[in-house]
């Protein structure tokens, strides 16, 4: 899929901003983040556990997150360690409060 330029209209903040929306538009990428943002990382192996969902879905919902910058990974063969991606998270928070704000 060709990546959206910007023009006169949009904005690199805009399209920043529908990468992000568009990550955290899942109900369980919200849960995904919520939990990691309680404790410093997790393994995919672990969420597998304590989500109702299939591994392969698990795994399409961490690439999104991790496409939008919002996770690291980080592999320690044979498993994935996830984390929040902090430059990435302060950086969505003060996006969506100005627009917000507005």
């Amino acid at each position: 899929m060709e990546e959206y330029k910007p023009d006169k209209y949009i904005t690199e903040e805009q399209i920043e901003m529908a990468r992000y929306a568009k990550a955290l538009s899942h109900p369980v990428r919200i849960y995904i983040l919520r939990l990691l943002s309680q404790q410093s990382c997790c393994y995919s192996g672990d969420l597998a556990e304590i989500l109702p969902i299939a591994r392969s879905t698990l795994s399409q919902h961490l690439k999104e997150l991790k496409r939008a910058g919002l996770i690291l990974g980080t592999t320690r063969p044979p498993k994935i360690m996830y984390c929040l991606n902090p430059e990435t998270w302060e950086k969505v928070k003060k996006s969506f409060a100005n627009f917000l704000e507005k």
